[in-house]
């Protein structure tokens, strides 16, 4: 199977591709558009800022590639943010594959620490690719409010999108490639498409 990971000015490229790598595929990272559209499957992954991720994306015409891939595509963590219609980090306007807009999480408490990071359960699942009750990894400042192609939930602070779905993106908030035995299983779910 040919698996390209999307190379842009992200962090944690590399724990997603060695993750690939355990399931037995040797991914590609690139930013070729060639090869982005060709692939059989295209994870799109990374930790970073919102604006300057999207300046990257821009100037590489990577926005307009993502845009219009037809092959399954999986968004993981900022990756996910990236593909909504706006995110409040940077004030910017994102690839809008979600008609959804991303939020800072506002603590109400003392105890409510920004960013949010540890495990946590998914809830509410409706999509084969996730499992009921998971403990998943996440690292995260900002979040997806619930809304119309949320296909998992966890809460912190309030209850958000853990992951979405539409057509051919599927994305999750949490890092897969962090969540064990389970993220391995979501990542084998992907693959198996």
């Amino acid at each position: 199977m040919n698996v390209a990971v999307v190379k842009y000015n992200a962090g944690n490229i590399y724990s997603v591709m060695n993750a690939l790598r355990r399931l037995g595929v040797e991914p590609v990272l690139t930013d070729d558009p060639r090869l982005l559209t060709s692939a059989d499957r295209v994870v799109f992954p990374g930790q970073g800022e919102a604006r300057g991720a999207m300046e990257y994306l821009r100037q590489r015409g990577l926005d307009q590639v993502i845009c219009s891939l037809h092959q399954p595509v999986l968004g993981i963590c900022i990756g996910q943010q990236l593909l909504c219609k706006h995110s409040e980090e940077g004030d910017v306007d994102c690839l809008g594959i979600f008609d959804a807009e991303v939020k800072r999480f506002a603590p109400t408490r003392h105890e409510d620490k920004v960013p949010c990071m540890g495990w946590n359960k998914l809830v509410n699942v409706s999509s084969p690719l996730f499992e009921e009750g998971s403990y998943v990894y996440f690292v995260h400042s900002y979040y997806v409010p619930v809304c119309a192609d949320t296909v998992a939930q966890s809460d912190y602070i309030v209850p958000y999108s853990a992951a979405l779905h539409k057509g051919n993106f599927y994305t999750c908030q949490f890092h897969p490639e962090k969540s064990g035995s389970a993220g391995e299983r979501i990542l084998k779910n992907f693959l198996e498409l």
